[in-house]
């Protein structure tokens, strides 16, 4: 209940205190309302043409991968501004490649074409270095995976966001196998990848830890 007429500061306190509620329940029925899917990513294929490593830790490597990116959403837009791609090894990371930021609007599909090509000094432990190996000999190779680091903006209805970096999407455990002369590669598994809560902030989270 509001103070007495009278007391102009407290009918002003009374106000604003008023507005602030109605502002912060707006924004959770707006959420509701909205109701955000995470983005989709999947790994629909993914192979290797060269995956060489060296005694002095070097490894050569040339790695394609394509991915499928969803937007389920009824009515938000996407916009990628920075979209990064990593490669890994075994706990190790290789290449980096930057791609072509894109808009994604309402239940779109977007595919993208990676491909991760040079060489670089990795280090492996014993028994990765055994599996490595063993991997080599079979022409599949079990513990590679491919990070998307991106910051994007979201515009909900008529509302757009600022730039935030979503939780890096992660494309773990790949069986990707090795193209070589005279053989047929065994055929990649579509791998669904981690997009966590795509629509939070992640550096926002770090602040609250």
């Amino acid at each position: 209940m509001c103070c007495k007429p009278r007391s102009t500061f407290c009918c002003i306190y009374c106000t604003f205190y008023t507005l602030m509620i109605i502002f912060f329940l707006s924004v959770i029925i707006f959420w509701i309302i909205i109701s955000p899917s995470n983005v989709k990513f999947h790994i629909t294929e993914a192979s290797l043409t060269q995956f060489n490593l060296t005694n002095n830790n070097t490894l050569y490597y040339n790695l394609k991968v394509n991915i499928t990116v969803r937007n389920p959403n009824n009515n938000i837009i996407v916009y990628y501004r920075r979209i990064k791609a990593i490669a890994w090894y075994k706990d190790n990371d290789f290449g980096w490649v930057s791609l072509t930021p894109f808009d994604q609007g309402h239940k779109n599909t977007t595919f993208l074409q990676v491909e991760f090509k040079g060489q670089s000094v990795i280090k492996l432990k014993a028994q990765q270095l055994g599996e490595y190996k063993e991997e080599t000999s079979v022409g599949i190779y079990n513990d590679l995976a491919v990070d998307l680091d991106l910051r994007i903006r979201a515009k909900y209805g008529r509302f757009k966001s600022s730039r935030f970096n979503p939780p890096i999407v992660q494309c773990r455990r790949l069986k990707v196998p090795l193209i070589s002369n005279g053989k047929t590669p065994t055929p990649f598994s579509v791998t669904k990848c981690k997009s966590g809560s795509f629509f939070v902030d992640r550096d926002a989270n770090a602040g609250r830890a």
